[in-house]
């Protein structure tokens, strides 16, 4: 791996082992974290508020010290910090980047924090951001544990595979959860930096990662993958660079078309791909038309899930303070002026964010676009291979004349009906019925009774399909079953199979 700080890099890397062991003895672990600091002064470290912190880390000895040092950024005795991270040298530390002295004081000179990736603490080294102390934010500055990358992390499969992709790693975040699942990792990114953090978080967390330079899918062209996860800088705006971790230098959504389009060229046969993106709601437009046009004309099931739509002027104040900028000071508000032109002269009027996922395929490109603005609780990661799994016997289904008819079906032991009813001139007059999914992104679809009757009716040991809807069409007075009639309950059935409510036996 090239990059202009090839020496300091192997300074840092070369301490990983001595880190790794200060850090084990102190306790330095998401677990102990949160067991030293109590679930009060927890939740104030991620609000960004430092004094609960700082008063639990007071008596928590060396690993307070280390809470002081690496998450708060306080400035400590170099005595008090060479004992909380023996058998590290200071000096090396130093020279290597970690540390920075001050006086006859120390402070970090990087954000180094655990972090429990589902298999248990992994630590995570960054460029400090202004979340405790307020600083404004480099070119070339590499994110840490943000809200995005911790979004990524509980949507993506983690079935096991052969080979993952980190596309744009930035500090390592995503190829350190994928070295749980896959056999092989290999990362990329455009920013020498985010490399030389991402191998230090490698070599301390004692992981083999493949680290290559460059742009886009420059560093591993003709290659294929199993998956394929993507946090790319897929910040809206105009056409600039102003940090390299958020910033393409492509047009509005420019970058999310770019990957989306381009992703599912690097997925071996079989191969996933889950990716954060962002797209802009053109005034008149669908933004689903708009995502779907991105898309290569075969070779692609797209499951698209917006999780969230914000308005312009949010838009811009978030990701200016983001970059540690007052959206008050003149200078922040000229850039604002400049953004917001952007997106008056586009029609934008919103903003939407998700996840994509790409599965490939042997045949035409299918797509799913949905909105999921909901809460739910279960990591999406698991749902995302279940629906792949539905979608593949849903084409199976439409290639064959009777294996949707001949199926037998049953109903998700999460999936309860729900009936909403009003107090009315004569009672309780009811509104509204819904197949509620308890479990997974918690889907709901309102049904009919007649609907209700046919799921009621599925079930191991019952009747398939075919015998199911000529019973229903019995019961509901037409007698022989109608083209219309069977073809409205065929894709009735599918709405819920593609969504985990029911199920083929």
């Amino acid at each position: 791996m090239a990059t202009n700080q090839t020496t300091t890099g192997s300074l840092l890397t070369a301490l990983c082992p001595d880190l790794r062991a200060a850090l084990t003895r102190v306790g330095y672990d998401a677990d102990t974290l949160l067991e030293v600091l109590g679930p009060d002064a927890h939740a104030a470290l991620g609000r960004s508020e430092p004094v609960p912190v700082r008063r639990a880390a007071r008596a928590a000895g060396a690993l307070g010290t280390l809470i002081r040092l690496l998450l708060l950024g306080d400035v400590l005795p170099e005595r008090e910090v060479a004992a909380a991270l023996a058998p590290l040298d200071i000096d090396r530390a130093v020279v290597a980047g970690l540390l920075t002295r001050d006086g006859d004081d120390v402070r970090a000179a990087l954000d180094l924090r655990p972090l429990d990736t589902g298999g248990g603490t992994r630590w995570i080294l960054s460029d400090l951001d202004d979340s405790m102390r307020k600083r404004t934010l480099s070119e070339d500055h590499v994110l840490g544990v943000g809200h995005a990358s911790l979004s990524l992390l509980r949507a993506t499969p983690t079935r096991r595979v052969g080979s993952v992709l980190d596309l744009g790693t930035g500090c390592g975040v995503q190829a350190v959860h994928a070295a749980a699942y896959a056999d092989r990792v290999t990362a990329t990114d455009v920013n020498a930096r985010a490399l030389w953090l991402a191998e230090a978080t490698a070599a301390l967390n004692e992981l083999d990662i493949e680290l290559l330079e460059g742009s886009w899918f420059e560093p591993v062209a003709g290659r294929r993958f199993d998956q394929v996860v993507a946090n790319p800088p897929f910040v809206v705006g105009p056409a600039r660079i102003e940090h390299t971790y958020r910033d393409s230098g492509l047009a509005l959504d420019g970058a999310s078309e770019l990957v989306i389009s381009q992703a599912s060229d690097l997925l071996a046969p079989g191969g996933t791909a889950a990716m954060l993106a962002a797209w802009v709601h053109v005034d008149g437009e669908d933004w689903r038309q708009r995502v779907s046009s991105w898309l290569p004309a075969h070779g692609v099931d797209a499951w698209v899930v917006q999780r969230d739509i914000a308005d312009p002027a949010l838009y811009v104040g978030t990701w200016l303070r983001d970059a540690g900028l007052d959206p008050r000071d003149p200078a922040a508000q000229a850039r604002a002026e400049q953004w917001l032109d952007a997106f008056t002269e586009a029609d934008v009027d919103g903003i939407g964010f998700g996840f994509v996922y790409l599965h490939a395929i042997d045949g035409p490109t299918e797509l799913l676009a949905e909105d999921l603005t909901h809460g739910f609780d279960d990591p999406l990661g698991a749902e995302a291979t279940a629906y792949f799994a539905r979608s593949a016997w849903l084409r199976r289904a439409a290639a064959s004349e009777n294996l949707a008819w001949t199926s037998r079906f049953v109903v998700d032991s999460a999936t309860a009906l729900e009936r909403v009813y009003l107090h009315g001139e004569f009672g309780w007059d009811q509104q509204v019925a819904r197949l509620h999914r308890g479990d997974g992104p918690r889907w709901q679809h309102e049904v009919d009774e007649s609907t209700i009757a046919l799921v009621a009716g599925m079930r191991p040991d019952g009747l398939p399909l075919q015998e199911l809807v000529e019973l229903l069409a019995l019961a509901d007075g037409i007698g022989e079953v109608t083209e219309e009639f069977a073809a409205d309950a065929l894709s009735v059935v599918a709405g819920l199979i593609r969504h985990g409510l029911v199920r083929p036996v």
